[in-house]
Formats: C-alpha cells, sequence, structure tokens
C-alpha cells in the first residue's frame, strides 16, 4: 500500500451544527472534501496539543467540535 492509499476507515457521528461548522471550515480553508478537512483538522488539533490521550473514565461525548451546552468549554456538564 502506498502513502495516499488509507487502509483503516473511521465513522464518527455528528450533530448538525458540529457538521455545520466542519463544512463551514472546509468551505473557507477550501478543502477538496470533508474527509480531507477532517484529516486536516486532526492534524492541527494534535499539532496543537501534542499527543494527547484521553484521562480514565473519559466519555466519547466529553470530545466535541463546538461547544455543548454547559461550561462552554466543550466538554458536557457535569452536573447534567
Amino acid at each position: 500500500m502506498n502513502d495516499l492509499e488509507r487502509g483503516e476507515r473511521l465513522q464518527i457521528m455528528l450533530s448538525a451544527e458540529e457538521l455545520e461548522a466542519v463544512e463551514n471550515w472546509r468551505f473557507e480553508k477550501r478543502m477538496p472534501s470533508r474527509a480531507a478537512a477532517v484529516r486536516e483538522l486532526l492534524r492541527r488539533g494534535l499539532a496543537a496539543e501534542g499527543f494527547v490521550t484521553a484521562q480514565p473514565r473519559t466519555k466519547s461525548r466529553d470530545f466535541g467540535v463546538v461547544a455543548r451546552k454547559g461550561n462552554g468549554d466543550g466538554k458536557a456538564d457535569e452536573t447534567g
């Protein structure tokens, strides 16, 4: 398999607001596809934060593209 082939598939679920944010960013940056935009966002996030591993007991819902109602940091409010 050469470097341009991608053998792994990653499926994610997004809210309408999260998808809109990704699509708006994609078109603003003139990315060729949604997949390319998501890969670039992942690359930028990893580069900005370094390789970060999730804390124990962290749930998937704690990681979002846009801030959720709650404390405004993109994580679900612990009281809800």
